[in-house]
């Protein structure tokens, strides 16, 4: 009798998974709804007439994402994000693994990576502007200054938890160095690292947006600030969607690439 019951709990596994999927969806699809209508009704209600509105934003939407100032902004401003990530990436990789693996690297780095990785992005931007004048060169320094310090940390966390026992069976086979980084502490910090990936993301993008706003140069962010003040708001709002999307679908794609390459990487509750 236990055969059954065993194969009828797995067989029905999926199904309570769905039903979860679906309970979790309607209370945002709920939330969602209500913070729209609030949003609409109070701004109609009490706001001037070219403060954004959930719906203006909806009709402006197929006009600006058309637009050639729109698209050219988009491009500028994502492939400074790209490009100060990919930076990022090499570099904070390269100086977490040397404090995650090397007590004197630990010692002599982690207070300053702390401390740098506290400091808000506003208050570098004026020696990055006197630095790199007001070009792109500042907006990239400001991405790779607010992207790396999440990297370096988490890779540090990462390549320190790696369990003695991996490090003890490669040592007795006598794997070298370098083979022992690549095939050991970086597979096992993986988790950390994607973890380190989507903050450092998130970071990114604001700090290209920010550079945008203060330097006045070509992107998203100053789009944004240009309609703000001609009083185009349904416009500026299309843009903040879109760097909200962004990053939402980011965050996905990390997620799937997790689920899809690391299989050996369990998370204790699954995530909708």
């Amino acid at each position: 009798m236990s055969g059954p019951a065993i194969t009828l709990d797995a067989a029905s596994a999926p199904a309570r998974l769905r039903g979860l999927g679906a309970g979790a969806a309607l209370p945002r699809l709920v939330a969602g709804i209500v913070i729209v209508a609030v949003w609409q009704g109070i701004v109609r209600g009490f706001a001037p007439d070219y403060v954004a509105t959930p719906f203006g934003i909806v009709m402006a939407f197929p006009r600006v994402v058309q637009s050639a100032a729109f698209l050219q902004a988009t491009a500028r401003t994502l492939g400074a994000v790209a490009e100060g990530l990919v930076i990022a990436l090499i570099l904070g990789t390269a100086i977490g693994l040397v404090m995650g693996r090397s007590v004197i690297g630990e010692r002599a780095l982690r207070h300053y990576v702390n401390a740098f990785y506290a400091m808000p992005m506003i208050v570098v931007l004026p020696l990055f502007s006197l630095w790199f004048g007001y070009s792109g060169a500042a907006r990239l320094a400001t991405v790779v200054f607010a992207a790396i310090f999440s990297i370096i940390v988490s890779v540090a966390d990462g390549a320190q938890a790696v369990p003695k026992d991996y490090v003890e069976v490669a040592q007795s086979f006598r794997s070298g160095r370098v083979r022992m980084l690549f095939e050991i502490v970086l597979p096992a910090a993986m988790p950390y690292f994607l973890a380190g990936l989507r903050l450092a993301a998130g970071r990114a993008l604001v700090g290209a947006v920010v550079a945008e706003f203060f330097t006045a140069i070509d992107g998203l962010g100053y789009f944004i600030l240009y309609n703000s003040r001609v009083f185009r708001h349904d416009d500026a709002m299309v843009a903040v969607v879109f760097l909200a999307g962004f990053g939402v679908g980011f965050d996905a794609l990390v997620n799937w690439g997790t689920r899809r390459f690391l299989p050996w990487y369990r998370r204790d509750e699954v995530r909708e």
